[in-house]
């Protein structure tokens, strides 16, 4: 894969790890990438944080934005994906720290009809709190210091942060969807555009990621596995609020059952708003 790569990065008032995680993206090898934070309606010091590190991660970086309405991740990616410019996406979280080489291998393991799926290591909350206030860098730990971290409880496994060379492996899974998330994903923008992004039908935690892979593997895209490779190191935090997990599932479902392609509520539908002048400047938009 080619040209530049758009990374979004997913946050909602969360500014200390946010920061640690762009500046684990500052640190790239491969430096031919955007940023783009998908803001879920985070208070000021959000836009502050973004706004001071415009002049120092050293590759473009904007900030999608809209009013916070309860968990609508699904809706501000789509608002972070047409705001970027590259022809490859990678969705990442705000709480998931990359290491140097997260963005060239998203780029070695790009191939036109697949989606690649990521996994993530879990850092216990006092390895997440020494990471914020120490700070620590653990993006450039080796497997050494990450097996003492095992050995002594700082993770919950070793795997997403070991290096093995899987070659056709990668490909034993084409069709499934379940246990990939949208944390460390790499998707075609072509395909996000046929598929028409996530749905923001789904409102509240959970599925909205899941709902995305199901319709891309009816689009014919193929799932390809990023295990052991493309690992990112994921920060401790409180349980989210599940309540609405019931009625998304449900949704999923019904999506999995009809074969549909396109999201009921995507990225065409904030083209309609803009065309419309529904969208105003204190609800949503670019800063």
């Amino acid at each position: 894969m080619r040209g530049l790569i758009s990374v979004v990065v997913t946050t909602y008032n969360r500014e200390d790890a946010l920061e640690a995680v762009l500046r684990s993206l500052q640190s790239q090898n491969d430096r031919d990438f955007e940023v783009v934070v998908a803001d879920d309606g985070s208070a000021p010091a959000t836009a502050a944080l973004i706004d001071r590190y415009k002049a120092q991660v050293g590759v473009p970086l904007t900030h999608a934005w809209h009013e916070h309405r309860g968990f609508r991740a699904g809706a501000i990616r789509n608002r972070a994906v047409r705001a970027s410019h590259g022809d490859y996406v990678v969705f990442l979280d705000g709480d998931c720290l990359t290491r140097p080489d997260f963005v060239a291998t998203h780029r070695k393991l790009a191939e036109p009809g697949w989606f690649v799926t990521g996994n993530r290591a879990l850092l216990t909350q006092a390895l997440t709190d020494a990471v914020l206030n120490q700070p620590l860098e653990p993006e450039y730990w080796g497997t050494a210091d990450w097996l003492w971290q095992r050995l002594s409880g700082g993770l919950n496994r070793l795997a997403p942060v070991l290096r093995l060379p899987l070659g056709p492996l990668r490909k034993i899974r084409p069709q499934a969807w379940k246990g990939a998330r949208s944390c460390n994903l790499g998707v075609w923008r072509a395909d996000l555009d046929r598929v028409d992004g996530f749905d923001a039908s789904f409102s509240g935690w959970g599925k909205e990621d899941s709902d995305l892979l199901v319709r891309l593997l009816h689009a014919g895209v193929r799932r390809k596995d990023g295990d052991y490779a493309t690992g990112v190191l994921h920060l401790w935090h409180a349980a989210a609020d599940r309540s609405r997990l019931a009625e998304n599932e449900e949704r999923l479902s019904r999506v999995i059952e009809s074969r549909r392609v396109r999201a009921e509520s995507g990225i065409s539908s904030l083209e309609r708003d803009v065309a419309l002048g529904s969208v105003g400047s204190g609800e949503a938009g670019e800063r």
